[in-house]
C-alpha cells in the first residue's frame, strides 16, 4: 500500500505537470457544466424534472445565504461566490468516492534510500481537495474576495483602517493582528479542508485494503457526510467573514 500525501504527476503538456488531482478538478469543473446546461436548456415557468431538483438546490442555498446577512441586496452580491464554492467542494468530493477513483492508473519504479527499486501504483483520478494546492487556491479566492467586497461596501480609506491605523498604539496593534488574521484564514481554510479529505481518502485505502468487500460500505456513507459538511463550512465561513468585512468599523 502506499499513500503519497502530494499529487501525483501523470504528463506534461508543454513543460506544465498535470497531476491527478487537476484532472479530477477538470472533470468536476465539466460536471458542472454538463448539469448545469441540462437544467437550464429548456426553462419552463413551472419547473419539472432537472430543472425543479435544481431550484430548490439554488432556492435552499440563497435561503441560508439570507439568513446570514439578513440582507437581500448583500444575499445577491454574496450569493454567486458562496454557492459556487460550496457546489464545486461538494462535488469534488463526492466526485472522489466513485469507483476508479484511486484503483485506475499505472505503475512506476521508483528508487529507495539506499538504491533499491520498487514498484508505485499511480492513480490517475484523485480527489481534487486532497491535494493543499487546489484547497490553498480557494482559500485564496475565499480571502481576496472578502477584500474587494470590504473594499466595494466601505471604501479603500475605511476599509484600510481595519489593518493600518495610526490613530493610537493599541489601533495599530490591532491592525497588526488583523492583517495576520487574513493570513491566517488562508492556512486555516486550506490545511482543514486538505486535511479532512485526505485523512477521508487514506481511511477507504486502509480499510478496502484490509478487508475490500463489505467494511468500506459504512465508511463511504461517513465520507458523503463529511464531503458535504466540509464544503458547507467552507461556504459558510466565507460568507461570515464577507458579512465582517462589509460592515466592519460601519460605526465610525
Amino acid at each position: 500500500m502506499h499513500v503519497s500525501i502530494t499529487a501525483e504527476v501523470i504528463t506534461t503538456i508543454f513543460g506544465i505537470p498535470i497531476t491527478n488531482t487537476l484532472i479530477a478538478s477538470v472533470i468536476a469543473s465539466i460536471t458542472l457544466i454538463i448539469i448545469a446546461y441540462f437544467a437550464t436548456r429548456n426553462i419552463k415557468e413551472v419547473p419539472r424534472g432537472l430543472q425543479n431538483l435544481f431550484e430548490m438546490i439554488i432556492e435552499s442555498l440563497f435561503d441560508m445565504v439570507e439568513n446570514v446577512t439578513g440582507d437581500r441586496k448583500q444575499s445577491y452580491q454574496f450569493f454567486p461566490l458562496v454557492a459556487t464554492i460550496f457546489i464545486f467542494i461538494i462535488v469534488s468530493n463526492w466526485l472522489g468516492l466513485l469507483p476508479g477513483f484511486g484503483s485506475i492508473g499505472f505503475y512506476e519504479t521508483t528508487q529507495g534510500m539506499h538504491g533499491e527499486e520498487h514498484a508505485v501504483f499511480v492513480s490517475f483520478f484523485r480527489s481534487a481537495n486532497s491535494d493543499l494546492n487546489t484547497t490553498l487556491a480557494l482559500a485564496v479566492i475565499s480571502v481576496m474576495a472578502t477584500q474587494v467586497f470590504g473594499i466595494m461596501a466601505l471604501g479603500v480609506l475605511k476599509y484600510s483602517k481595519k489593518f493600518i491605523n495610526f490613530s493610537s498604539p493599541i489601533s495599530f496593534f490591532v491592525g497588526i493582528l488583523e492583517l495576520i488574521g487574513e493570513l491566517a484564514k488562508m492556512i486555516s481554510f486550506s490545511f482543514r479542508l486538505f486535511g479532512n479529505v485526505f485523512a477521508g481518502e487514506v481511511l477507504l485505502v486502509v480499510i478496502m485494503t484490509l478487508a475490500p468487500f463489505i467494511a468500506p460500505i459504512p465508511f463511504f456513507g461517513l465520507e458523503l457526510f463529511v464531503g458535504f459538511i466540509q464544503a458547507l463550512v467552507f461556504a459558510m465561513l466565507t460568507l461570515v467573514f464577507l458579512k465582517v468585512a462589509v460592515t466592519a468599523h460601519e460605526e465610525h
